[in-house]
């Protein structure tokens, strides 16, 4: 296909997003509109689009290139999301009710109350520091694969084409927010599951195989296996260690992190919050599978085209793009487009309310939704806007891993000390921690995680860690927490 025919698509596909963003936000673009979406959202909605959000760019491309990747992955990612699937329900169960009891916009507001001031900045600024680099992770995967199938043809640098995403992204986000984003992310999510399946569809075919003869070729070939537990000690693939990593990631990335929960909390009231999560969950699981399937079916085309790429995540596009045809290709691009863009629309959103909120004090001002507050929302959407910008250049200089490995690295060092302070608060109301210090702490513990997980095979007797580094973080920061806090006293209790 055709540079020139891919930038219309995607330009087409813009113009429709501001449309929604114009008729959302004409009759209101304060500042409750762009928090909470006036806390009058629709749960079927917010379930649906969160699959967007959930997933992204990553999943799109990364998870089906890492089916068949030479560390021998195969469907091992299935342990984490199994492990993701009971995070959901962890979420559901204890966080949210918690949330909507303190009638909270931002989650980090709990901490505030449960442990103190400087522990509340502390969670604040983990988040944006985490939600940042995490999202642009996502946003560079969809935009290399533009720059090396679009922009390369036309002489266009790397950091032009990243601009031009920002731009395009920030301009149907800046006035209605969350509002709009529950009605564009619900539309993007429609094109990311209709591409998967348009994309097994279009593979079935270009394979000769019916949908039972496309299953039997995947069970029957070398990239099927779900489970693993041999070498518990030096296998990242290790059942455990999947799924409990799924299951702390998914508690840490999503219930105790804005983006997300910023959706949840625009819903009337609990029980739809609730029943949003599990719908959400289940869908989410069952995707998951058709990405995995996605991955075995391009590897054995792969394999009976001759087709080798330099990179697992350049499988997926280089074979929809190069050799499906021009409608296949359309629909991977939509997909992709869909999956990423919805999640870094929503993370803008949220950076924006975690500042506004946690740094700026919006929700103890009277004025919240006067036109100058509004003015500074905006200069604060821009300023994360340039902040992603920035963080996509300084990773597409330094990247040298798959993206979907650097991302969950990287959230088992950030998001450790948010689960060990939520934990704390939660479990030990009875004592009071040196507020001054927990900043400290939230720093020694991933330091230590980063020495444990480069010297653990000397430690601990060849064990190797995974993403149930998490875990041990969160322990520390528990730990340093417990250490340094002392008994409530009666007053202080009441």
């Amino acid at each position: 296909m055709s540079p020139g025919i891919l930038l219309s698509f995607i330009v087409g596909y813009f113009l429709v997003l501001l449309v929604i963003s114009y008729l959302t936000s004409k009759k209101s673009s304060d500042n409750d509109t762009f928090f909470v979406a006036n806390r009058n959202s629709k749960w079927y909605l917010v379930a649906f689009g969160m699959i967007g959000t959930a997933l992204s760019g990553v999943t799109f491309i990364s998870v089906p290139g890492k089916v068949g990747a030479p560390s021998g992955d195969q469907f091992a990612y299935f342990q984490f999301v199994l492990g993701n699937a009971a995070g959901f329900i962890i979420i559901a169960t204890v966080l949210l009710p918690l949330y909507y009891r303190l009638k909270l916009t931002s989650i980090y507001s709990y901490i505030e109350q449960a442990l103190g001031t400087w522990s509340y900045k502390t969670a604040a600024a983990i988040f944006l520091l985490s939600r940042t680099i995490g999202s642009s992770f996502r946003l560079y995967l969809v935009v290399i694969v533009l720059q090396k199938f679009i922009f390369d043809s036309y002489g266009v640098p790397f950091a032009v084409t990243v601009l031009i995403c920002l731009v395009l992204i920030w301009s149907y986000t800046f006035k209605g927010g969350l509002k709009t984003i529950i009605i564009t992310d619900s539309l993007q999510t429609l094109f990311l599951v209709s591409s998967v399946f348009l994309s097994i569809y279009f593979i079935c075919d270009s394979l000769n195989y019916n949908i039972f003869e496309a299953a039997e070729a995947i069970k029957n070939s070398s990239y099927s296996k779900i489970f693993f537990f041999n070498d518990f000690l030096g296998s990242h693939f290790h059942l455990s260690k999947q799924f409990l990593g799924g299951l702390f990631i998914t508690v840490g990335m999503t219930g105790l992190d804005q983006d997300l929960m910023q959706k949840n909390l625009s819903l009337k009231n609990i029980k739809e919050a609730q029943k949003n999560m599990f719908s959400f969950t289940a869908v989410f699981v069952v995707i998951n599978i058709f990405f995995l399937s996605v991955g075995a079916l391009l590897y054995i085309y792969a394999q009976r085209n001759g087709i080798t790429v330099a990179k697992t995540d350049y499988l997926y596009p280089t074979i929809a793009l190069q050799y499906l045809g021009i409608i296949p290709a359309m629909v991977f691009m939509l997909g992709l487009t869909a999956a990423t863009f919805a999640t870094t629309d929503s993370a803008l959103t949220a950076l924006t309310t975690s500042f506004c909120v946690d740094f700026l004090n919006f929700n103890k001002r009277g004025d919240v939704n006067s036109k100058k507050m509004v003015n500074v929302r905006h200069y604060v959407h821009i300023a994360f806007s340039g902040l992603m910008f920035l963080t996509i250049i300084m990773f597409n200089a330094l990247n040298n891993d798959a993206v979907v490995t650097a991302i969950f690295k990287v959230a088992s060092y950030t998001y450790g000390p948010l689960l060990g302070l939520y934990s704390f608060g939660l479990f030990m109301s009875n004592r009071q921690v040196n507020d001054k210090l927990v900043p400290f702490i939230c720093l020694i513990s991933p330091a230590v995680c980063y020495f444990l997980s480069t010297e653990s095979k000397n430690l601990l007797g060849g064990y190797v860690f995974d993403n149930e580094l998490i875990i041990v973080n969160g322990l520390i920061t528990f730990g340093g927490l417990l250490l340094s806090s002392h008994k409530k006293t009666k007053l202080a209790t009441l």
